[in-house]
């Protein structure tokens, strides 16, 4: 079961090591690994929220999900993206910029420098507001009640998101300009550069959440539609086919689902260049962990084990929310590449402990009330 649901994951996984090695040694490998366990972690809720719907559609657009989507998924946001947001940020065609990147690697990487305050400060500002809107909404299960408890009750404000988010970019954008200015404003531009870009990853976040509610609202349609005309045909004794029925609201779960995966997937794209500027190292590392994430959601469905582990979702939120902070710190200065991997990993790690304890002291709980009902009953 594991090896089969799992298996085109594990081979993508040794060949996209192996071309690492020989791509660039053993610190492309290490790179490579990173960068993959990045994307899984950082998009487990996604698998998770994936499976939540895809559980709902029937064979055949499980299957258009799990091929067509794969390489919406894979080729177009981890692979196409990225050269995309560089030849924008550098404004260059993306044919040069894979050129570059293939051909003139030093070249690449100063053009890549010089566009990171703008990538940098786009992909901040869109997963600062992806962590924002997750930690101010009040939850029946929360992982770091002194936390998350008072700030639930903030959230009842409308637009703190938004509003917290535009005062980060304001006070880095001043800071980026009053560095520039005390070492001569070499880079003074650089600050509207940060305040434009940042502005611009907070319209996307919120058109890909708009969009995302736009296909949410229509599948509710769809679904309500769906149990009206069932209720009718029951009335009336008149057959109804179910494959047109399947077919209209699949086909709105289709589509929600993929803007989901692309606004899940967003982070893990932005992210990658905390870990490195590399595009060939970058597709490698996100490529595997997008199969990865593919897999864990097929498994979630066949095994319906969605609530296991009710915190790993509160860990890789926090996970983004550390990863904005991180690329809104390196417009000014460097921070260790490993550092930046592994702080989402051990988030993770830290809410799947935190959701196996739980797990135990809920069975334990359950244990002791049932020998109590037996001793009861003995009485």
């Amino acid at each position: 079961m594991l090896l089969k649901t799992f298996g085109w994951s594990f081979a993508v996984t040794a060949l996209g090591l192996v071309a690492a090695i020989f791509y660039g040694g053993w610190e492309a490998f290490g790179l490579v690994a990173i960068l993959a366990v990045l994307e899984i972690s950082l998009s487990f809720d996604n698998a998770v929220v994936n499976a939540g719907i895809l559980k709902k559609m029937n064979a055949f657009w499980q299957k258009i999900f799990l091929t067509v989507g794969v390489l919406i998924a894979v080729f177009g946001m981890r692979l196409v993206f990225p050269v995309v947001i560089v030849a924008i940020s550098a404004k260059m065609g993306p044919i040069e910029a894979v050129d570059l990147a293939l051909n003139n690697k030093d070249r690449y990487q100063q053009l890549v420098t010089d566009a990171h305050p703008a990538i940098a400060a786009f992909g901040g500002m869109f997963l600062l507001m992806i962590f924002l809107d997750f930690i101010f909404e009040d939850r029946d299960i929360q992982w770091l009640r002194w936390i998350e408890r008072p700030l639930a009750k903030l959230g009842k404000v409308d637009m703190l998101s938004v509003c917290i988010s535009l005062i980060v970019l304001l006070v880095t954008s001043f800071t980026f300009a009053t560095h520039a200015h005390q070492h001569g404003g070499a880079h003074v531009d650089k600050a509207q550069t940060v305040l434009i870009s940042g502005i611009a990853g907070l319209i996307t976040y919120m058109v890909v959440g708009g969009l995302s509610g736009y296909f949410e609202d229509k599948l509710e349609e769809e679904e309500e539609r769906e149990h009206e005309a069932e209720e009718e045909a029951a009335r009336t004794g008149k057959q109804r086919s179910a494959v047109v029925l399947a077919g209209q609201a699949a086909f709105f779960m289709f589509l929600y689902l993929e803007v989901l995966d692309a606004s899940f997937s967003f982070d893990g794209v932005i992210g990658a260049f905390a870990i490195t500027n590399d595009i060939v190292l970058m597709a490698l590392g996100l490529g595997i962990g997008a199969m990865y994430v593919r897999s864990l959601t097929v498994y979630l469905v066949r095994q319906g084990t969605l609530d296991d582990y009710v915190y790993l979702e509160h860990g890789a939120h926090y996970a983004i929310g550390a990863l904005a902070v991180i690329l809104m710190v390196t417009i000014q200065y460097e921070i260790n590449e490993v550092i930046t991997g592994l702080v989402g990993v051990v988030l993770i790690a830290w809410s799947f402990w935190s959701s196996v304890r739980r797990n135990r002291a809920l069975a334990a709980a359950e244990g002791k009330a049932d020998e109590k009902a037996e001793v009861s009953s003995g009485v």
